[in-house]
């Protein structure tokens, strides 16, 4: 039985149903047809530049994709898992629309260039809607810290009461994580930005085309300057992971203290209604089930991110059918850190902080133990004897439900005469958090010198945005 596949020339029999089915992966790669017919078009348009085509051929294959794309856009075109991928449901399509002069679109190009691009292309598209979301993120962070400058509550170590702190100077720290976040989707823009079209299968191809002419097209600031490296390379891919799995670390690490921060032994804070379900049995329950599943989904973009790292470390050069398991992983990854950075920035805008329960909690915890020995030390004693002499005011305050702040004078001027009245103004949680004021400190003034930075690169990211 001969076989009826656009490759199958040299074959005699085709494979059974369920092999054909297990080697497609129109299943999936149908997500990349606007790509298909975007590198087509571009393809084509250089055959015709270059006048390896006819330009009446050209012109009947570009008004066939044309059409296409008009009925991919409408949701018209079906695909066949007959034609494995998206690039030969396209090519039949085409032909089925234009007849044998489809069969031209294929010169000077294979499936292992093809592909390359059309994934290139798709995260080069995704990219700006990664970094538009995390701005978006990162501009309610900002609008969050302006409003609780002077909010207090217990910083953590260990996730024990370590010292007082701004809740903004909190917020601040994830801002500065999705900082770097951004950072690192920008440098994958890089290297995304580069155009495999024209690599051929891996050699190149004895055709004069013009692959700086097709890479402008398409809007690639640059090509491939190896074949080899063109079909095979997926470190574009890799990269966008790696970055992906580092911000849904940092959104889970937000999502366990909003979990946390919102239960009834903390209550600092309150997630919306819109953010939280019920129980089915409990009518009291208030759950933050958004906050849990984005700290779930971290789990599925780590294992994206490893299942192409083990697809990748065998593979030989140049293209080999293992790369098509590179696709589902980033797919799935780049709807995952999409939907989960939109929850979770509704999440916090529509938080509420309570500013009083934080505060609270910062009064009897004796977090307040460092103000007292860096109070020592401004007084001439060695700090690591002013580390002493607390350690065991501590000891004694914890066994009689005593604070520092409510030790008597005269007990205080028993350990050093040195001692004086001020010392309460010290051991204010706020004062405490005021008078940081080392650059990247908690310090009131240190937080507006941050949140006027912060706002200047959010604009400057929105301006180049605008221009671009």
């Amino acid at each position: 039985m001969s076989t009826k596949k656009l490759w199958g020339g040299r074959f005699t029999a085709t494979g059974a149903k369920y092999v054909d089915e297990f080697g497609a992966s129109i299943g999936f790669d149908q997500l990349l047809a606007a790509e298909d017919i975007a590198g087509s078009l571009a393809h084509v348009k250089m055959l015709k530049k270059t006048g390896i085509l006819p330009a009446n051929e050209v012109d009947q294959i570009v008004a066939g994709l044309e059409k296409l794309s008009e009925q991919l856009a409408a949701g018209d075109l079906t695909f066949d898992t007959v034609n494995e991928d998206i690039h030969m449901n396209i090519e039949a399509l085409l032909t089925a629309e234009i007849g044998p002069v489809a069969g031209k679109l294929h010169t000077a190009r294979s499936r292992n260039d093809q592909v390359a691009t059309d994934f290139h292309l798709y995260l080069k598209h995704q990219l700006p809607q990664v970094l538009d979301r995390l701005q978006a993120l990162e501009t309610v962070l900002v609008d969050k810290a302006s409003e609780n400058i002077e909010t207090i509550m217990p910083g953590y170590t260990h996730l024990q009461h370590a010292q007082p702190i701004s809740y903004a100077h909190y917020l601040l720290a994830y801002y500065q994580m999705f900082k770097r976040d951004m950072e690192r989707f920008e440098f994958n823009q890089q290297h995304t930005d580069i155009s495999p079209l024209g690599a051929a299968a891996l050699a190149g191809t004895t055709f004069p085309i013009d692959r700086e002419y097709s890479a402008k097209l398409l809007g690639f600031s640059a090509v491939y300057h190896n074949s080899l490296d063109a079909v095979s390379d997926r470190d574009f891919v890799l990269e966008f992971l790696s970055n992906a799995a580092i911000l849904m670390m940092h959104l889970s690490r937000f999502c366990e203290e909003l979990v946390a921060w919102s239960s009834y032994e903390f209550k600092y804070i309150s997630l919306s209604d819109q953010f939280s379900t019920g129980s089915s049995i409990m009518p009291q329950k208030k759950n933050p089930d958004m906050a849990e599943l984005i700290r779930g989904k971290s789990g599925r973009v780590y294992g994206n991110l490893m299942s192409l790292l083990t697809v990748m470390k065998a593979i030989p050069l140049a293209y080999n059918k293992d790369l098509q398991e590179d696709k589902e992983g980033a797919f799935d990854t780049v709807t995952t850190v999409l939907t989960s950075l939109h929850v979770f920035t509704g999440m916090l805008a529509t938080l509420t902080v309570n500013e009083d329960q934080m505060a609270a909690a910062t009064v009897n915890d004796f977090s307040n133990a460092t103000e007292l020995a860096d109070y020592l030390a401004n007084k001439g004693i060695p700090f690591r004897e002013a580390h002493a002499i607390v350690g065991k005011l501590v000891l004694d305050g914890l066994q009689k439900h005593r604070p520092l702040q409510d030790i008597p004078l005269a007990e205080y001027q028993q350990i050093s005469p040195l001692i004086e009245a001020d010392v309460y103004h010290d051991l204010d949680a706020k004062v405490a958090v005021e008078r940081r004021h080392s650059l990247g400190g908690t310090g009131f003034d240190q937080i507006k010198l941050e949140l006027a930075h912060a706002r200047t690169q959010l604009a400057a990211y929105q301006s180049e945005t605008d221009q671009n």
